[in-house]
């Protein structure tokens, strides 16, 4: 047996569903021999397979990725397609992306709208060094500290898009989270509190502040949830509407001032 096949075998041993293609992109991202074994290693210890090899593929980008920083989900690819359609922004305007993680959201909307101005925040300092990365490529910012803290007071009414992937999961449901997610992934990029909006609703509560006339305010959510976000929304001023994707996977909020 080749040591692909070796591979193959141990991931899918342990449970890894799609075990060819994730020994085939461990293998690809492996320089060397000794590394190979370690990142297979990882995998089978449960490491989310983008940490392991170091990327996820978002929005036809491939987002650098560090242990232990939130991985990129692709129903999130729906809030960066609401983002940049449907009064879109143009080159020259400002866009915001809090509670960035890796910075995926805010480099999708840049690689659409080449000349936005880029924003992103974060609390979790391995999330920034990540973003950094991310965004260099179309002179995004990136900021550490506590939502809209850390943000340039310049920015204040002049924000077209604010995307903000916030964590929604309530508090008693983080525990029923894969592996991969539960033990991997930050907990303050996961727990939204005791119904899950307690992030959006600081979110929402300081967007008009930050937001031009007619910018918009973006946020993913659960269908269950998106009523009750609608209201909060609704409660700072916010026009609010709810998208969902074609196959329900994927709902999104969307403020306008």
């Amino acid at each position: 047996m080749t040591q692909d096949g070796k591979i193959v075998e141990r991931l899918r041993a342990a449970g890894c569903v799609f075990a060819e293609d994730e020994a085939r992109l461990i293998v690809g991202a492996a320089r060397g021999a000794a590394e190979l074994s370690a990142m297979v290693d990882r995998r089978l210890a449960g490491l989310p397979l983008e940490q392991v090899v170091g990327w996820a593929a978002f929005s036809g980008l491939r987002i650098v990725l560090e242990p232990g920083v939130f991985v990129p989900r692709r129903r999130t690819e729906f809030l960066v397609r609401q983002a940049v359609t449907g009064g879109a922004p143009a080159a020259g305007d400002v866009v915001v992306d809090l509670c960035c993680g890796s910075g995926a959201v805010g480099a999708a909307i840049a690689a659409a709208v080449p000349g936005v101005e880029l924003h992103a925040a974060d609390i979790d300092p391995a999330a920034v060094r990540c973003a950094r990365r991310n965004v260099a490529a179309v002179a995004g910012r990136v900021y550490e500290g506590d939502l809209y803290a850390p943000l340039p007071p310049r920015l204040r009414g002049t924000v077209a898009v604010l995307a903000a992937n916030v964590p929604y999961v309530p508090s008693r449901e983080v525990g029923l989270l894969p592996a991969e997610a539960r033990d991997h992934e930050p907990l303050v990029a996961l727990d939204g509190g005791a119904d899950g909006l307690d992030v959006l609703r600081r979110v929402a509560a300081g967007a008009g502040e930050w937001l031009a006339p007619g910018g918009r305010l973006l946020v993913e959510t659960t269908e269950r949830q998106a009523a009750r976000a609608a209201m909060v929304f609704a409660r700072h001023g916010l026009t609010a509407r709810t998208a969902a994707d074609e196959d329900g996977t994927a709902t999104v909020v969307i403020g306008t001032r």
